[in-house]
């Protein structure tokens, strides 16, 4: 083959090359997807529906793990577990933490707790508030830009218009919100809304904290602290168990609403649950 061809025919397929990406949680497939475009193929560790608490990946995702040039973290619990695996597998791979400057919260416990009863946790769910998701798409789209530099400005122009949709949601939440006095709480099973309450002046009561289910004892704390609270729903995700929330609801006959913060459609979700909480 021609010299000239033959590098002309490399530079074609190294300009449509895609970049292997990574992501942990079904939520990072949209940020990722946004900034990447049609320029990044994207693979899921933990698959819709399971909890990043207890995931383990099959043998296909990890031959997913082999090719890939970068991973993105966002520091849920599955990666304590698996990120030195998967760097011992393919040690080629960068790994990208996308919570850098990110300040993160304590994990939220409920009054029936004893302090001692669980350890101090940092909570994880940072992308359920706006301005953290900003922080996140930008330590995204610096990882695109250093490791494919030849297509720096489709990222930035991307990049660009995912942070506008973002101040949009942002903005459309504090108009639910405009209501809701500052400090309106709201019961959760899981509690995974703290930066979402924090953003917006609302406080979250969660029933479980860390996977465990309440004692007797403490439900019955649960459903007074409700009532005085006149909580008019409890918020649950379909990655965990629901029989104390719906204990708690029947006792109040209050409404039990499904609620996942790891649904794909980020901005829709935060929406839905400001509605629910303004109503």
């Amino acid at each position: 083959m021609n010299r000239v061809v033959f590098v002309f025919l490399m530079m074609i397929t190294l300009g449509y090359a895609k970049v292997d990406a990574v992501v942990s949680i079904l939520p990072q497939v949209s940020f990722v997807k946004a900034i990447g475009g049609d320029k990044v193929n994207i693979a899921l560790m933990v698959e819709p529906g399971n909890s990043p608490h207890s995931y383990e990946p099959k043998p296909s995702q990890m031959k997913e793990i082999s090719k890939a040039k970068l991973y993105f973290a966002i520091g849920v619990e599955f990666e304590n577990v698996w990120l030195e695996r998967f760097k011992a597998q393919n040690s080629s791979m960068k790994v990208i933490d996308t919570t850098v400057n990110v300040t993160k919260l304590a994990m939220k416990k409920h009054e029936g707790y004893d302090h001692h009863d669980t350890k101090e946790g940092l909570d994880p769910h940072i992308w359920t508030a706006p301005n953290n998701l900003k922080i996140v798409a930008q330590n995204i789209y610096e990882a695109f830009k250093s490791s494919d530099q030849a297509n720096e400005a489709y990222y930035k122009a991307n990049f660009d218009k995912f942070i506008a949709h973002i101040d949009q949601v942002d903005q459309e939440i504090k108009t639910i919100l405009k209501d809701t006095p500052k400090g309106a709480k709201f019961m959760v099973f899981h509690p995974a809304w703290g930066y979402f309450a924090k953003q917006y002046g609302l406080i979250q009561l969660p029933i479980e904290v860390e996977g465990k289910e309440p004692k007797p004892k403490t439900v019955a704390k649960l459903i007074n602290k409700a009532k005085q609270e006149k909580i008019r729903a409890i918020f649950t995700a379909p990655e965990f168990s629901d029989t104390t929330a719906k204990t708690i609801a029947d006792e109040l006959g209050i409404s039990v609403i499904k609620v996942s913060p790891l649904n794909p459609k980020w901005g829709e979700n935060l929406i839905n649950l400001a509605k629910a909480i303004a109503n």
